[in-house]
This record gives structure tokens, sequence and C-alpha cells, in this order.
């Protein structure tokens, strides 16, 4: 597959896939239907992680993505939908729509002259490292967020550093969501970071789906066996 012609198309649940696997991991959505993804090897290791880039991604996969994470979000009842930068925020306003909602909340990196740095915290993540970038809530939604069940979504949680920001800045506002979403869960790594940041207090969290840390292998890549990948 050429580089952009990942992301484009839902795959039948009979489709079948085995290890070891190239450059490509079947991720599988909840009735059995597969994405397929490039698989992107860690730089210093033996392991590697499937990516998913949703700006990048036909509005099929979107959709469908969208529709899956709406459906599974419905039984926690969420009031109000934030949105995690960048890629979280259309897939955020996607699911507020599916839900019923009028609108939702989309936190930003670019600060504008009215917000204020006190409603601000550092965000880092594994796919843009090195710091820099602060995340901000525009003071004005401060209203929307007064006793609201809140749900946080962000495109991809993997090592936990985004979307732990995301949850810092809410508790500047005295904001703990009843559930966090994300179109994918990306390996285990992401818990720890979110149970600390919590104080061992569990968030529930769901995803359209969930792809492993692969580990090299003879022929390819395998699923990593730890249960903490």
């Amino acid at each position: 597959m050429q580089p952009h012609d990942y992301w484009q198309d839902i795959l039948p649940a009979s489709a079948a896939f085995d290890p070891p696997f190239q450059d490509r991991y079947p991720a599988r959505l909840a009735d059995g239907r597969a994405l397929i993804l490039p698989i992107r090897p860690l730089k210093g290791t033996n392991n590697a992680i499937a990516s998913l880039i949703l700006n990048q991604a036909s509005f099929l996969v979107e959709c469908t993505l969208a529709d899956d994470l709406s459906k599974q979000l419905q039984r926690f009842q969420p009031d109000l939908i934030v949105g995690m930068p960048t890629l979280g925020l259309s897939l955020a306003r996607a699911v507020a729509q599916r839900l019923g909602h009028s609108r939702y909340i989309a936190l930003g990196t670019s600060k504008k002259f009215w917000y204020d740095e006190a409603l601000s915290v550092p965000l880092n993540s594994i796919t843009s490292p090195g710091g820099g970038k602060r995340l901000y809530l525009d003071p004005r939604m401060l209203p929307l967020l007064k006793s609201t069940r809140v749900c946080l979504i962000d495109d991809v949680i993997s090592s936990g550093a985004s979307i732990c920001a995301g949850l810092d800045l809410l508790k500047l506002v005295n904001v703990i969501p009843s559930v966090l979403g994300a179109a994918m869960l990306q390996t285990h790594r992401w818990t720890k970071k979110v149970s600390e940041n919590q104080n061992g207090i569990e968030i529930s969290t769901v995803g359209a789906f969930t792809t492993p840390l692969l580990t090299k292998s003879k022929g390819g890549w395998a699923v990593e066996a730890a249960p903490n990948d």
C-alpha cells in the first residue's frame, strides 16, 4: 500500500490476516470489521505500533469510527463532549452530534488574546515530542462545565501524555470526566499514567478499537504478549 492509501476503507469481518505482520496491522472494530493501519517501528527498540492519522482518513472511515464511539458512549450519558486538539476535535464534534448535543467544547493550543494563562497546562505527546506547547481552555466556556457529565475525547490515546494534559486542564476548573473516548486505544501503556494522574481512581475509557504493542519476530511483527504493553 502507498502511504496515502491507508485509512480509506473498512474491510468486512471475513477479511483474514495472519501474523507475523509485515508493514500493516488489521485493527478490528467491535463488529469484527477491519481497518488497515501502517506499522511504525519505535526507534531504538524491537517494538512497533500501528498508526492512525484521522485527518488523512476517508470520510467513510471517519464516520464509521465516530458512529462506533458514540454508540459505546451512550451508556455513560455524557452531557458535554470536550475535544482534544488537534486531531481529536473533528472526532469530538462528530460524536457530540451523534449523541444529540447542540455543541461541544474544543480545547486548543493557540492562545487567543482573551485567554487566561491560568487556564492552561503544558502539552506533549508521542507524535509531537519536545514540549513547548500549552493546552488552553477558553474562559468563556466555563459556564458549560458546571454540573455536567463530561466526556473527554482524543483521536488516539497512546502514551497517555496528551489525555493527561486534558485531565490536568479540567482539574483547574474542578471537573473530572466521567469517561474518556478515542478512536484508537494504542497499546495499554496509557493506563498507568492515567491512573497516576487520577491518584488511582479509575476513569472509564472506551475506544472504537484497540491496537497492541508489536514485537519484531521472524518474518515480521508479532503481537507483544505482555499484559501491560
